[in-house]
């Protein structure tokens, strides 16, 4: 009986955490992230993005996350990860991954990537996010 309360103040404190520093993710003009529009589907499922960031003052590891979603379709695909660097020059990433089936098909998707800081905070590594970048691709087969 106990667990249900917990779990659900653990849920709200996990939300309240990763809503604040969303809104600071696009308030540093010097952070950026972009998504290239051309994105690739191999035969396998094996997907490709890419693009470039910039970011700055990391005290914890930084990584650039992707998922992709196509059509109505609710479910969103997570597609690699891939370490950041934040020392405020423009670099390029790369994240590939493979879905399995046919969930995903050459054509128009929509792209989510996320820079996030894994930050310490007493102890505990909080996520910190630096950008976030919504884009419409085209997945062409490879």
């Amino acid at each position: 009986m106990l667990l249900r309360p917990a779990l659900a103040a653990a849920a709200g404190a996990a939300l309240v955490l990763l809503a604040l520093p969303a809104q600071a993710a696009t308030a540093d003009p010097t952070e950026s992230l972009t998504v290239t529009p051309a994105a690739t589907i191999a035969a396998d499922g094996t997907v490709t993005l890419s693009g470039t960031y910039r970011c700055v003052g990391n005290t914890g590891p930084v990584f650039i996350s992707s998922a992709v979603q196509q059509g109505d379709a609710p479910a969103r695909y997570g597609i690699g990860g891939s370490s950041a660097l934040c020392d405020g020059a423009v670099h390029s990433w790369r994240n590939t991954g493979r879905v399995q089936g046919d969930a995903l098909t050459a054509g128009p998707a929509h792209v989510e990537a996320t820079i996030t800081e894994l930050e310490p905070h007493g102890g505990l590594p909080l996520p910190r996010f630096h950008a976030i970048q919504q884009q419409d691709v085209t997945l062409t087969q490879s």
